[in-house]
């Protein structure tokens, strides 16, 4: 297992959000996770990220077998875990693409020249039809949702991380943008075999991707699990939670 989350109890914002949630994640796999507003998944996102408003209070999370639950932040994503903001902060004076040299220089070794790593900033904004005058602005400084969104999606892209939390990479975007977001996910993952936990409360981004596992969250619990039928059941019928 990529990822082991064994009855994980958790408080964010001084209540008890996270209430004994289990998940397994293999590597190179696709698991969505979906439930209704207030059931604990981005807590448990942020959870996994190790984010300081969340306070583990009981069970375990193993990232390639290791017990993550204490460990930073930065060490998180050096181990490899990326996070996906729902909502993502604008930073002015921090130039995008200093950001993303000196976030990808902290995590790995590798070294390539400028030229090369402006090519590669270049290759992912036009796959993702960013407008070019961006990359050169302060990070999401005055971009409009989805252009946030999109910004997102390029950092994972330029850092390759072998686990991505995106937390509802689709919120925001219109119908042309969920699709360029979906192929560029889709894109990213079958170039680096790295897997995916996606948060999102529509099915319209996962009519263009192929998740292998989905599962529903109520409660501060997951509560269903299933392959991709789940979908269409939940589309149709909600997600009787009341059974």
């Amino acid at each position: 297992m990529l990822l082991e989350i064994n009855n994980l109890h958790a408080d964010a914002e001084q209540r008890n959000v996270l209430k004994g949630v289990n998940l397994k994640i293999g590597k190179n796999e696709l698991h969505v996770l979906m439930g209704p507003n207030g059931s604990g998944k981005t807590t448990l996102a942020k959870s996994i990220m190790g984010h300081p408003n969340v306070k583990i209070t009981e069970g375990s999370i193993l990232f390639n077998g290791e017990k993550i639950n204490e460990m930073p932040v930065n060490e998180r994503a050096r181990l490899g875990i990326f996070l996906q903001f729902q909502n993502p902060v604008e930073i002015e004076g921090l130039g995008i693409v200093n950001f993303l040299n000196s976030a990808r220089g902290a995590l790995s070794k590798e070294k390539i020249s400028y030229k090369e790593f402006m090519g590669e900033i270049k290759k992912n904004g036009e796959s993702l039809k960013l407008r070019e005058d961006l990359i050169g602005r302060s990070l999401n400084y005055g971009f409009s949702g989805g252009e946030k969104k999109k910004m997102e999606i390029l950092q994972m892209s330029m850092l390759g991380p072998k686990l991505a939390i995106l937390d509802e990479p689709d919120s925001g975007l219109d119908i042309d943008a969920v699709k360029i977001v979906a192929e560029n996910i889709n894109h990213i993952r079958e170039r680096t075999g790295m897997s995916i936990l996606l948060i999102t409360h529509y099915s319209r981004i996962l009519s263009y991707m192929d998740p292998q596992f989905i599962h529903v969250m109520a409660n501060g619990k997951i509560v269903r699990e299933g392959g991709k039928e789940l979908i269409t059941e939940i589309e149709k019928e909600g997600y009787k939670l009341d059974e």
